[in-house]
């Protein structure tokens, strides 16, 4: 069975070593390729002030934290449902150094991130790889394989011109299946991403109408098994 988490996070500003904190945690489990709709969200309050920079960019501020509880808190939370697991993080040496530092902070220290999970999958290193020279944020990645920010943006009850850890979490889940499925797209129009590149996936919505199943009647079986076997006589039973 294959585990993986795929986690984003908020933050106050952009360096943890200038003492920039988490204030937000998202987790989506996936096992074996599918998603569980097993979760972790948190807000955390960071003792301090928000980047007006970072502000911007997730519309959290200090505020609306002063009731949410602190790291040291949520910690062994955090850490039971991310141990064993593989990370998949967009950019992943920004998170994992907000979480390393959190983790240092803590009485007694509770150590690396690195040695609770199984590994860690960078989606940025991969998609540059897959497509060098394309822009590689979150919200390109999701112009790129046909991911619906503002459906699912809706579904987790956010604004989608802002980030948020529980919904790029999700994003990132469905762009990352995307991503490693091997799938492209039957287009033939250059246009969809509007640079050439004509490898889109669009994923059916989890909440779709189940399509009918139509099975073929007894005529019809008797006309295939006729078929087959007329096949199977011209080729001297050398047919697949």
């Amino acid at each position: 069975m294959s585990r993986l988490v795929i986690l984003d996070t908020e933050t106050t500003g952009l360096e943890s070593s200038k003492g920039h904190r988490i204030i937000e945690i998202g987790c989506e489990e996936m096992v074996d390729r599918k998603l569980t709709n097993n979760r972790f969200y948190c807000q955390i309050n960071p003792d301090r002030e928000i980047d007006d920079g970072a502000m911007k960019v997730h519309g959290i501020t200090k505020e609306s934290l002063a009731d949410k509880p602190r790291f040291h808190e949520i910690a062994d939370d955090f850490l039971s449902f991310v141990k064993g697991a593989e990370l998949v993080i967009h950019n992943a040496p920004f998170d994992v150094g907000f979480i390393n530092y959190e983790l240092s902070l803590l009485k007694p220290p509770k150590g690396a991130i690195e040695t609770y999970c199984e590994h860690i999958t960078d989606t940025l290193v991969y998609y540059r790889k897959k497509h060098p020279g394309k822009k590689s944020n979150l919200r390109a990645l999701c112009k790129q394989y046909g991911v619906d920010i503002d459906l699912l943006s809706k579904q987790h009850g956010v604004n989608s011109t802002l980030h948020g850890a529980s919904v790029d979490a999700r994003l990132l889940a469905e762009v990352y299946l995307c991503m490693t499925g091997g799938q492209a797209s039957f287009s033939l129009d250059s246009s969809l991403d509007g640079d050439g590149d004509s490898t889109v996936i669009r994923r059916l919505p989890e909440n779709r109408e189940h399509l009918p199943v139509i099975m073929a009647t007894d005529e019809e079986c008797r006309h295939h098994e006729e078929t087959l076997a007329d096949i199977a006589k011209k080729s001297d039973g050398h047919s697949l």
